[in-house]
């Protein structure tokens, strides 16, 4: 039996964790967020409504499953606070006995939001296009060895001295480097108050907890936040999040570093979608672009995604960083009214095709190689079996298998829980 599964994106983010999650949890006992923060949402429906979850692992829809933030997470007790208070105004059970956080898990705190705005503001036309939640200062703090941990709130003493160091170093920035207003002990103690202590229930060593659960062979799930493209060693650097969201990093930032992943389910969305800046060489553009976008219901708030074909390139490449051992292939059903169905099957650089990924300083460079596949031209969000798709579309599914070289065992033709296909 597989005791430790991860679910990862492939891509650039938003393939489609969190439904995955969702849907797979009912055969896990824990579900860890081992990395990443509040900067990208995981959308689940279900008998509970429709839901976009920022940090709390997305298997809190379960009854019997533990939900652990680990140490690797950029914690923002706000924002979890806030979504905690959310999810239970709609009936969802959330107490210490099924969401836990680890103590070692480093506080986001109010003056990295405010960094992050600030330097966005800086950057002008050259800014990175954050979602200005903080992550990238947290981290640089995190790895300056300059963050206060979950820990730290039952040690009020300790906490309190901490964070008028780091209040004296931050301001200098706030004010000397952005000509910004300093935060003052007020405004921070007021903040502790607000949203940490709430969270004080549910902060323990969540480590020896793991232990304890593989040593009991309970079936634990790492979720992934955002796609390989993304990761911060292996994306499309400096485009990319600001901490390791692979596979292989699971393990450490869940907080069981002796762990072994045993199975690796890569998540890929049928077509391409992008949110924020840097290369996309698959993108698409004008009316093709508008009607993809408009199908697949591209866009957070009023700011629409990019789209492109999928890009099997890209994918590929995801697949090998990500170790994955299979493939979730979701919203396949978008794809049904389209005439026919395109893919971007190799790049072009300095007028040469290749198939593998180019170093990301060049991507920006590259044009897409694409070639067209028929579609299947009827509603396929019914379809529960692999032997009831049209042709086309089992055609299409098997041209990317046979591209990227592993199994898709899932298919999601609908955004409910159960509009899936389980094949192999």
């Amino acid at each position: 039996m597989d005791t430790c599964t991860a679910i990862v994106g492939i891509n650039w983010g938003d393939e489609g964790k969190g439904r995955m999650v969702d849907l797979l949890t009912e055969s896990f006992d824990v579900v860890v967020r081992y990395q990443g923060g509040g900067n990208a949402g995981h959308t689940i429906v279900n008998r509970y409504g429709e839901f976009m979850l920022h940090l709390l692992p997305s298997g809190v829809f379960r009854k019997n499953v533990v939900n652990i933030l680990g140490n690797g997470v950029a914690l923002d007790p706000q924002h979890l606070t806030e979504e905690i208070k959310t999810l239970q105004s709609k009936g969802v059970e959330i107490s210490p006995k099924n969401v836990m956080i680890s103590e070692r898990a480093s506080l986001l705190m109010p003056w990295h939001r405010r960094l992050d705005a600030l330097e966005e503001s800086r950057l002008k036309d050259k800014k990175m296009d954050t979602t200005r939640k903080g992550i990238a200062p947290f981290y640089s703090d995190k790895y300056a060895k300059k963050t206060v941990l979950a820990g730290e709130l039952f040690y009020p003493e300790v906490l309190k001295q901490h964070l008028r160091d780091l209040l004296e170093w931050k301001n200098l920035i706030l004010t000397g480097v952005y000509g910004d207003e300093a935060e003052t002990e007020q405004m921070i103690d007021e903040w502790v108050e607000t949203y940490c202590e709430p969270l004080k229930p549910f902060i323990r060593n969540t480590g020896t907890y793991l232990a304890d659960a593989m040593w009991n062979h309970k079936r634990i799930l790492f979720e992934g936040q955002l796609g390989a493209l993304r990761d911060l060693d292996y994306g499309i650097y400096p485009f990319t999040t600001s901490s390791n969201v692979l596979s292989a990093y699971a393990p450490i930032g869940a907080g069981i570093p002796n762990a072994r992943v045993d199975r690796v389910i890569g998540v890929v969305k049928a077509y391409s979608s992008c949110v924020g800046t840097g290369p996309f060489v698959c993108e698409l553009f004008g009316e093709e672009a508008d009607n993809l976008r408009k199908i697949g219901n591209e866009v957070s708030g009023n700011r629409p995604h990019r789209v492109g074909p999928i890009d099997l390139v890209a994918t590929r490449y995801g697949v090998k960083v990500q170790n994955a051992t299979e493939i979730a292939l979701t919203k396949l059903d978008v794809l049904s009214k389209l005439e026919r169905i395109p893919l971007c099957v190799r790049y072009k650089l300095y007028d040469r095709e290749t198939d593998e990924m180019p170093f990301p300083s060049v991507l920006d460079r590259c044009e897409p190689v694409v070639e067209y596949m028929p579609g299947w031209n009827c509603d396929i969000s019914n379809v529960r079996n692999w032997w009831d798709l049209p042709k086309e579309a089992q055609d299409y599914v098997k041209r990317i298998e046979d591209n990227v070289g592993v199994i898709i065992k899932w298919i999601s033709v609908g955004p409910e829980r159960h509009s899936i296909i389980r094949r192999g």
